[in-house]
């Protein structure tokens, strides 16, 4: 998954040549395989604790995905049908969303310096 979400041409092309990968410490996220990938990629990836939501901005693509390919109460007949479409919709997130997402960064960081590690409204 990780090689098949170009993270080696959108990372530098969204954030400049110092990017910094960010995932949550869920258990998935900390298998050998991905540790290996990141280092073997020379990845860097941002410290932070497990479940930060406030500071991932993946949960707005999830999001937006939800919608995409469920919009007009679209509801799928089978799996692979549904794969499909997520897929898909996966292919096409727009530019524009990630480089929106990927600016928001520092006042996501500011807002959750403020709120002393609490909630915002991210």
């Amino acid at each position: 998954m990780l090689q098949r979400a170009s993270l080696m041409t959108e990372g530098p092309r969204l954030c400049g040549n110092s990017w910094v990968f960010q995932q949550d410490n869920a258990a998935v996220h900390n298998a050998r395989l991905t540790k290996d990938f990141f280092r073997e990629n020379n990845i860097i990836l941002l410290d932070h604790p497990a479940c930060s939501p406030d500071l991932n901005p993946i949960e707005n693509i999830w999001g937006w995905m939800a919608r995409e390919v469920y919009k007009n109460g679209h509801q799928f007949q089978t799996v692979d049908a549904l794969r499909e479409a997520i897929f898909t919709t996966w292919s096409n997130v727009p530019t524009s969303l990630l480089e929106t997402l990927a600016s928001s960064m520092p006042k996501r960081i500011f807002e959750v310096i403020n709120k002393n590690g609490g909630a915002t409204h991210y």
